[in-house]
Formats: structure tokens, C-alpha cells, sequence
């Protein structure tokens, strides 16, 4: 309350303002220009100006729900009246006469006021003595001078000292709530941790059984290798079970640290990656599951693709996630599309598409929420993260992820990364 604080002599101003203002560079020109104003006004016209930084008091900005800065407010006289927005300087030039007026309307009334007191008391103190009646001063005196009655600035800013140390210990216990509710989100995390590592895990886990499975296949104890797998093919599933393995052993480690931070939020390590390559990796990795559901899967990426700065592993968790659930929603002989597009100079745009029963408009924002779901997938598998993993790895790059979808005609979802500049 510091700038609301000085001590007041002589006369109050009849005409009080408040004008609330911020740091910020872009409100400094806007804040030069009501000042040069008000100065300008001031020579014409006495009034009495407070100035409030809201980043210092913002007890005071939550007692006048202050909505933009700056603002200016009309204190007094009553009613108190409020003007913010782009055009504030016009909105002064044009209310200053109204304000001026109702100065003179309240200084009319408070003489009238006065009048009306003094003859009251006049009349009380010759009933009690009996006395000659005590004449009146006219109103119309020059002797007589109209004083700002205590209901001026003082008084109103007394109330909202009061109001503002109330605030201040709604805004403590606002921050005690706060603290409890940070305090639950941690307990929650430690419990979502499992689902995450039931949810992301299971791609990379399944990819490396099936590579083992098919190595046990084509070997046997007593004959060797058969026949059916060639050196080339074998050095292909041991080279994938490997980096199926390390996959598995990153997102472990995330996850682990994650825990222990209590901050949820997943590190990203960006290189210089060839997109193009990684999404034809992930493609031939969800082979099985596409035959298995005799899914078309086409796609439309251009060779001339510039490369992206990003964590490859990440962006193939990503990738896993999107095309799962294409292939969970994608009814058996449905198609599924993958494309990349080189949007601006500095995003590349990844799409991944399917003719599934699409997602109701309202959704299309929480689906990326952790565990909301929707009513039809209650009863199916997951826990309801794997697109809020999706969007936490992309704001990590700096980009964004969005779906486009209607119900019945399918889903597309997007995401972009940023272009290695080197």
C-alpha cells in the first residue's frame, strides 16, 4: 500500500485518479502517452493521480479485478469508473468533461450537505439554550468554501487497505492450497509412473520379442542355423532386438529420473536426425500388426526432406504411439496414410492418418490430457496417456501436436519439429 500511503494536507483533490501500470517493454509507449496526457490535463484542471505498479501490489490489481493494464480509474467522486483497453487515451479525452461536470455536481452537493448540517446544529444548540437563533452563513458567501467531505480518496483508500490485507491472506491461504494440491500431483506421479511404463513400453518390448522369436525360429540345437535365415536377415533382427533393447533401456531411465525430480517432464537430446528414415523404420517395425488387420499402409514423403534437430528415440516414441493407435482404430482393410511436409523454412509437419471412427470435435484438445479417454475406449486397453506423453515430447522440441478429425470419416493427427539449420 505503499503508493496508496501519503499523507494528505489542505484541501483533497476533488477529482481522484488511480492509474495502474506494468513493466512489461510493450505497455511502455501506451504508459508514456497516458502520462503525457494526464499532464497535459493536470495544467487545466487540479487532480490527484496515484500511480500503481501491479507487479509490486497485486493485492490491489485482484481489489479492483483488474483484467488488462494499464488502467485508469475514476476514484472519485462516486461512481467510480473504470477505462482500459488499446484506445484508453481516446476513452480519457472523451470522458475528461463528464468527470469535470461530476466534480461540480458533487461540490453543489456537498454545499448543499453542509448548509443543511450547519442550520441542523444552529437549531439544536437554540432549543437547548434557549438562545437567539444562531443566523446561517449563505451558501452563496465567497466566505465560504466547500472541503471534500472524509468519504473522499482518504477514506477510500483506508477501505481498501483494509480490503487489501484481507487479500492478502486469501492470496496465503490461496498459496497453502496450492502447496497441498502440488503435494497430491507428486503422490499422483509416483503412481502414474507404472502405467507410463506399462503404456511406452510395450512397442519397443513387443518389437524385440518378435525379432527373438524369429531368430528362435530359424535356429536349431542340432542342425544350426536353417536355412530360411539368411546372414543378411539375421544380422537385421539382431541389429533391431538391439536397438529395440537400448529404446527400452532410455525409457526407463526418463521415467526413473522423472520420479525422482517429481517434475514429470521428459529431458529430449536433439541431433541431426533424417526423419524420413526413422518413420520407414517404424513402419517396417509395425509390419506384423498391419498384415495381421490386412491394413493398407501408404505414405508421401518426399527424398528432398530437409533433416530436423531432434531426439530420434523421442520422435520414435511418438511415431510408435500415433501409428498404434491408427492401427487400433483402423477397422481390418482400412487404410492408413504417412506423410511428411516440408511447411516452413524452419518446421517440417508430420501427419499420420487413418479412415477410423474419428473423434468428436469437443475432444479434439483433451484427448492430449494424461489418462482422459474417451466414453467408447473405456473398456478397451491403456491407460489413457499415450498422447499426453505424445505432447509432452513435441512442446520439447519446441513444436506442436494437433488433431484434425471427424466423427465417422476418420483421424488425422500432426506434429512438427524444428529444421536443423547446420
Amino acid at each position: 500500500m505503499q503508493a496508496l500511503s501519503k499523507k494528505q494536507t489542505g484541501d483533497e483533490m476533488l477529482l481522484q485518479l488511480l492509474l495502474f501500470i506494468d513493466k512489461r517493454p510493450s505497455s511502455r509507449e501506451r504508459i508514456r502517452q497516458i502520462r503525457d496526457v494526464l499532464n497535459d490535463l493536470r495544467a487545466g484542471y487540479p487532480f490527484e493521480l496515484e500511480v500503481i505498479d501491479v507487479g509490486e501490489q497485486p493485492h490491489l490489481a485482484e481489489h479492483f479485478r483488474l483484467v488488462a493494464t494499464p488502467t485508469l480509474i475514476k476514484l472519485h467522486p462516486e461512481p467510480r469508473q473504470m477505462l482500459a483497453g488499446t484506445d484508453l487515451v481516446a476513452q480519457l479525452q472523451h470522458w475528461w468533461h463528464y468527470w469535470q461536470r461530476s466534480v461540480e455536481t458533487y461540490v453543489v452537493n456537498a454545499a448543499h450537505q453542509q448548509a443543511l448540517s450547519e442550520k441542523l446544529a444552529a437549531s439544536k444548540a437554540s432549543t437547548i439554550t434557549n438562545a437567539k437563533t444562531v443566523a446561517l452563513t449563505d451558501a452563496s458567501d465567497s466566505s465560504f468554501a466547500v472541503r471534500v467531505p472524509t468519504n473522499g480518496l482518504s477514506s477510500a483508500l483506508g477501505t481498501i487497505a483494509r480490503s487489501a490485507e484481507l487479500i492478502q491472506l486469501t492470496d496465503e491461504v490461496f498459496r497453502l492450497k496450492q502447496e497441498k494440491a502440488e503435494l497430491e500431483h507428486q503422490l499422483r506421479f509416483k503412481d502414474e509412473i507404472v502405467s507410463m511404463l506399462a503404456h511406452d513400453l510395450r512397442n519397443p518390448l513387443t518389437a524385440a520379442s518378435i525379432a527373438v522369436e524369429t531368430l528362435e525360429m530359424g535356429h536349431s540345437v542340432t542342425e544350426g542355423w536353417s536355412s530360411r535365415l539368411t546372414p543378411t536377415l539375421t544380422a537385421q533382427l539382431l541389429k533391431h532386438a538391439r536397438t529395440q533393447t537400448r529404446a527400452i533401456g532410455h525409457m526407463i531411465t526418463d521415467i526413473l529420473q522423472a520420479a525422482c525430480d517429481n517434475s514429470g517432464e521428459l529431458k529430449v537430446m536433439p541431433q541431426k536426425m533424417d526423419l524420413r528414415n526413422l518413420c520407414f523404420e517404424v513402419m517396417a517395425d509395425l509390419q506384423n500388426r498391419f498384415q495381421a488387420k490386412a491394413q493398407r499402409v501408404d505414405h508421401d514423403m518426399p527424398s528432398d526432406l530437409p533433416s530436423v534437430y531432434a531426439d530420434s528415440e523421442r520422435v520414435r516414441q511418438v511415431l510408435m504411439n500415433l501409428l498404434d493407435n491408427a492401427v487400433k482404430y483402423t477397422p481390418t482393410g482400412g487404410a492408413i496414410v504417412v506423410s511428411i511436409l516440408h511447411r516452413t523454412t524452419q518446421k517440417v509437419q508430420v501427419s499420420v492418418c487413418d479412415n477410423g471412427p474419428g473423434i468428436p470435435e469437443a475432444n479434439h484438445d483433451r484427448i492430449f490430457e494424461d489418462h482422459f479417454r474417451l466414453e467408447r475406449d473405456e473398456t478397451k486397453d491403456g491407460y489413457g496417456i499415450g498422447l499426453s506423453l505424445c505432447q509432452r515430447i513435441i512442446r520439447a522440441h519446441y513444436g506442436q501436436i494437433w488433431v484434425d478429425s471427424t466423427p465417422n470419416t476418420g483421424s488425422c493427427f500432426h506434429f512438427t519439429l524444428p529444421v536443423c539449420r547446420t
